[in-house]
């Protein structure tokens, strides 16, 4: 995708922008009257899996696709926010094998519709973006439409799907609690609003009791055939293999390509969530989309690249857009993990933005880090001053310096390590939005 290309949708974007409020404003109407100025597109999607979740929507997303596609179907996928680009939002599915990100000329004409058919008419960016996936989805054949939530559930722009082929609702911890309530039960009802009186869903690990208890007393009044994470099916590793289990019997698979133990459950989710959308999938795909998964900006390995010339000579760098508590339990799991499998002094870049809970994320790394550099984040106008940020880190126990860039930090850590006789290991993160700066400033982006 060239930059010519890039820009032509990105200015139609862009003009958007301009016009209407950023951000969100939680509400079905103005999406409902803009689809039906278009003819109701999402209510020509092929069979949905409908995905929502605090933590480990994008894996399970991304799970589920590698599984279809290893198993010849073509697969639409919405997810949100990208990295870098607009298009990453949008895969259209191939026949018979991997989709790609919409073409630019097709997503710029797909905006600047569905811009006209709003008339002017008050509405959100994200709910105008979200009615441009239901026209390309409707307008583009495929076997099955993947669909990531945006916020919360019940009245994000995506929930007007009137009859998923299943809802799956990934972990769920504090997050957006301005807008969904500032207790993990109040959080989980407002994710459970994806649910459909009689359609399957899937409930994937959940770590609090009571987020999990909400969500199947919802399913259960609702009448929904349920699958709940370590009731009717879990996963496991054994001998470096992930055991699956469920009513129908073992599974031996290999492990799923994404580091990290959290990715088991997640992949288990994905599993169960594909059979209960009515996708009857061999055990060979399962393998192949396993072992082929691929999800940018999580726990991603930087190989190469611009940045890179700053840090350390043989430094591993990770980067991972996980910016709350949950998110920061599971990333600091995987940091463990690869501690003891390969040891190295471990040092933290992060950057955030002020709707987050910088504190909360920063405990999950005490005993595992040498030192925290804070940096800003270019990619939103919320971004956190980095000396705040390294406040909150020394609040949280950890030894934090403010810097000005990740260059700049990857620099200090060069400095600090020079004659260490193991390289170190660092993680970028804290923000999605900072990862998708690192990505676009290294030259490796999404594709």
């Amino acid at each position: 995708m060239t930059a010519t290309e890039v820009s032509e949708a990105a200015q139609e974007i862009e003009k958007l922008l301009a016009l209407h409020p950023k951000g969100f404003d939680l509400s079905l109407d103005r999406i409902t009257r803009l689809l039906a100025a278009l003819g109701n597109p999402h209510e020509r999607l092929p069979p949905v899996i409908h995905v929502a979740g605090t933590n480990g929507k994008g894996s399970v997303t991304a799970f589920c696709r590698a599984i279809l596609e290893a198993a010849g179907l073509s697969v639409h996928v919405h997810t949100s926010p990208h990295l870098v680009n607009w298009h990453e939002r949008y895969r259209l599915g191939v026949k018979g094998g991997k989709g790609a990100l919409v073409s630019d000329p097709v997503l710029a004409d797909a905006v600047r519709r569905v811009a006209e058919a709003n008339g002017g008419e008050k509405i959100t960016v994200f709910e105008i973006l979200t009615a441009v996936t239901f026209l390309l989805f409707a307008e583009h054949p495929a076997d099955v439409a993947i669909i990531e939530v945006g916020l919360g559930g019940r009245y994000d722009a995506t929930n007007v799907i009137a009859r998923p082929a299943v809802a799956v609702i990934m972990p769920i911890s504090l997050d957006h609690q301005a807008y969904l309530g500032d207790r993990v039960e109040l959080i989980a009802a407002e994710k459970a609003g994806i649910m459909k009186r009689g359609c399957p869903v899937v409930i994937g690990h959940q770590e609090e009791e009571s987020a999990r208890d909400v969500l199947i007393a919802t399913a259960e009044r609702l009448g929904c055939p349920i699958s709940v994470y370590g009731q009717d099916f879990m996963a496991h590793e054994e001998f470096g293999r992930l055991i699956f289990q469920d009513e129908n019997g073992l599974a031996d698979l290999p492990l799923p390509r994404l580091p990290g133990r959290h990715q088991y459950a997640n992949a288990a989710a994905a599993i169960r969530a594909v059979r209960a959308a009515g996708f009857d999938v061999p055990e060979a795909a399962i393998e192949k989309g396993l072992a082929g998964v691929e999800w940018p900006g999580r726990l991603q390995r930087l190989a190469g690249g611009r940045l890179s010339h700053f840090g350390p000579p043989g430094a591993e760098i990770w980067i991972d857009g996980g910016h709350n508590p949950g998110a920061g339990h599971v990333i600091a799991e995987a940091m463990a993990t690869f501690e003891e499998r390969n040891p190295r002094p471990l040092f933290l870049i992060i950057g955030m933005i002020n709707t987050k809970e910088p504190i909360g994320y920063f405990k999950a790394f005490l005993d595992l880090t040498e030192q925290v550099f804070t940096v800003p984040v270019h990619g939103s106008d919320a971004g956190l001053d980095p000396l705040a940020l390294a406040a909150d880190a020394a609040a949280a126990g950890l030894e934090a310096n403010a810097t000005s860039s990740v260059a700049e930090a990857l620099g200090q850590i060069a400095e600090l390590t020079d004659e260490d006789p193991v390289p170190p290991r660092v993680l970028i993160g804290g923000s999605l939005y900072l990862v998708g700066d690192v990505l676009a400033e290294n030259g490796t982006p999404p594709r």
